[in-house]
């Protein structure tokens, strides 16, 4: 739903050639997001402060959305102040987890991957955050306690997990990474895909990236193996486990994402049911990998 606030600060923008009439756009659980057409084009609004608990700097996500820019992988933006972030409308597809099954559209994806990894770094300007899976779950687990969670129940069994995890994983690359691999952030627009919304953007293991993809989407085994040789040019057990290990993390830290959602989140969203949701995954998941690695 649209915010009469929201509209009336977006049509006092400065950077509209003409009059405006901002039309709100679903999907955002971070931000408040609309589509605006001026006689330029079509442009997309994101709305939204600071979420410290959460790890987002909205200088961060400029920082990293006009690197990601710079590279060719993300749309330029086209104006920025504090709290309001502009950017070139892409028009395409946006993907729904079964698109990112294709098989014919894996290795694309982990070609964009290995582009995020590889070049979104060299166009940087400025200080940018990390982003460490295991550190976030630590924080998430302390604003629990903190709160008084009703998931607090759950907590000991969730972070022995974690500490296991991180055990598994051990050394691991550092690479700036976009770290929110939703379906929803990818756009193919038949000639290529494009890489949106850099809230969580940092430096970060590549393997949670590819992680978030395989998690957030539902891959299968066969499908997880053909992105991991599209990515890596190789597939063995050292790698299978040390990835089952990091999407295990990537399922906890969406699950510990929401439950702190619940107690600090405004926005009009179900995140009861998401925490359900991502918890019965995550608890699938360690199971797999205590079948399989354990």
């Amino acid at each position: 739903m649209a915010s009469a606030g929201d509209i009336a600060r977006i049509r006092a923008l400065p950077c509209w050639s003409g009059p405006v009439d901002p039309e709100p756009l679903t999907g955002g659980i971070t931000n408040r997001n609309y589509l605006v057409r001026d006689a330029r084009g079509k442009r997309v609004v994101r709305i939204g402060d600071d979420i410290p608990v959460h790890g987002i700097l909205r200088s961060n996500e400029l920082a990293a959305s006009r690197a990601a820019a710079a590279a060719g992988i993300s749309p330029a933006v086209l104006h920025a102040e504090s709290g309001v972030l502009v950017l070139d409308f892409v028009e395409g597809q946006t993907l729904s987890p079964q698109d990112v099954r294709e098989p014919a559209r894996l290795p694309r994806i982990a070609a964009l991957l290995r582009r995020v990894h590889t070049e979104v770094a060299e166009h940087l300007r400025g200080p940018v955050l990390a982003f460490d899976v295991f550190r976030v779950l630590l924080d998430y687990a302390a604003e629990l306690r903190q709160r008084q969670s009703a998931h607090l129940p759950s907590l000991p069994a969730l972070l022995a997990h974690t500490a296991q995890l991180e055990r598994e994983l051990g050394r691991v690359d550092i690479v700036f990474s976009h770290n929110d691999l939703l379906a929803a952030n990818l756009i193919d627009d038949g000639a290529r895909l494009w890489l949106i919304d850099w809230d969580y953007a940092g430096f970060n293991s590549p393997l949670f990236d590819l992680g978030g993809v395989c998690s957030n989407n539902d891959l299968d085994g066969e499908q997880t193996e053909a992105l991991l040789m599209a990515y890596h040019g190789r597939v063995d057990r050292e790698l299978l486990r040390r990835f089952s290990a990091m999407r295990c993390a990537s399922l906890l830290r969406e699950t510990l994402w929401s439950m702190v959602s619940e107690i600090h989140s405004t926005l009009d969203f179900d995140y009861a049911a998401y925490t359900a949701t991502n918890r019965q995954r995550a608890e699938a998941a360690w199971q797999q990998h205590l079948k399989e690695f354990g």
